[in-house]
């Protein structure tokens, strides 16, 4: 693993970092143009930058140990580069001159477990980049350009979500984010409370097509209802009368979204975590992206004193899951589900609380 001074030919002259997220209630609701409640994850990503002296972009991420080189008529093929040369462009799209540069990655954000990864990167390389060419943006409008870079030049057809939690959010408040407005604003956690996050260890093979199949179930179910989205459905008995699966797809959303609005009104964390746990029956019965992994370290969870729900977190069909507990229990009870679990084959890890980390300092 190369250090960013070697890579950069000196100490950087311009980094920035960002966040991962967790969702702790809001699932499969921000394409219904519905509620959700993220938080930012301890977990960043950081990216520097120094001037590159051969008029092309060379990139290198400490995690992959994989160094690319691209420039303004040269694709940097599959991979993080993808992401770097949205940002790059979509930024030079909203008035900025980019010039050549060297880029270096690192990141805590844990890849591939459903804490968003790419946006972390999407957001840090954007705040390094407006930091350098002394272009300002606010936090929402950066995270636009995020989502837009992972859409158009990465090819995931991503909602806004990921891209505002790591631009707006914090470890200690989750944001109440309104798909369809765009408005936000930070909540705290329940008093005496604290989050616990595992990774199933179960790759999420299945969540991208069947992600696109729920949300044309979702489509369906609003043009049977006679709505634009399921957000406009304004009386819940309505649904009742959708075939299946139009009709549990369509409970799931609505009922998470008046979980997520509950959450958000100041409940205590016993409320806060039978909330969670209704979230987990919804996903896994109305609208089936849960897993048998997610279920058993769900139910793992709740089992154990302190913890007052669970349940899976991301699109499903593996990738992790989250918890509320009681503060100061968060270490001891994750490591204790993390080894019941994995004595019986599993390949789960606990993600937070972040464990010890070791010699690589920030930037």
């Amino acid at each position: 693993m190369m250090r960013p001074e070697a890579f950069l030919g000196g100490a950087p002259a311009v980094w920035a970092s960002a966040p991962g997220r967790v969702n702790l209630l809001g699932e499969h609701t921000d394409y219904n143009e519905g509620f959700m409640l993220p938080l930012a994850t301890p977990q960043r990503t950081e990216v520097a930058l120094a001037p590159s002296e051969d008029g092309r972009h060379h990139a290198y991420s400490s995690n992959l140990d994989h160094s690319l080189v691209f420039g303004p008529q040269t694709a940097p093929g599959p991979g993080f580069g993808r992401y770097l040369d949205g940002c790059m462009r979509v930024l030079a799209e909203a008035g900025a001159s980019v010039p050549p540069l060297r880029i270096y990655v690192r990141s805590r954000v844990p890849l591939g477990a459903g804490l968003s990864s790419s946006a972390a990167l999407e957001v840090a390389t954007l705040r390094a980049l407006c930091n350098w060419c002394q272009f300002p943006l606010d936090p929402l409008r950066l995270a636009q350009l995020a989502q837009q870079a992972e859409i158009r030049f990465a090819g995931v057809q991503c909602g806004i979500l990921d891209q505002m939690a790591a631009s707006l959010g914090d470890d200690q408040h989750p944001l109440l984010i309104d798909a369809r407005s765009l408005a936000w604003r930070p909540i705290p956690l329940p008093p005496a409370s604290s989050v616990i996050v595992i990774d199933s260890g179960v790759a999420r093979s299945l969540a991208a097509s069947h992600y696109n199949q729920r949300r044309g179930e979702c489509q369906q179910a609003a043009r049977l209802l006679g709505v634009d989205s399921l957000r406009d459905v304004a009386d819940a008995s309505l649904v009742d009368q959708l075939p299946e699966p139009y009709r549990s797809r369509a409970r799931h959303v609505l009922s998470e979204n008046a979980r997520v609005l509950a959450a958000a009104d100041g409940v205590d964390a016993a409320r806060f975590g039978a909330l969670m746990n209704a979230s987990h029956a919804s996903l896994r019965d109305d609208f089936a992206v849960s897993h048998p992994a997610l279920d058993a370290l769900t139910s793992l969870l709740r089992a154990e004193p302190g913890v007052y729900g669970a349940r899976l977190t991301g699109a499903g069909f593996g990738g992790a899951c989250v918890a509320l507990c009681a503060a100061g229990q968060a270490a001891r009870t994750g490591a204790q589900v993390v080894a019941a679990f994995n004595a019986n084959g599993g390949a789960a890890r606990v993600l937070i609380p972040e464990p010890q980390r070791g010699d690589d300092e920030p930037i």
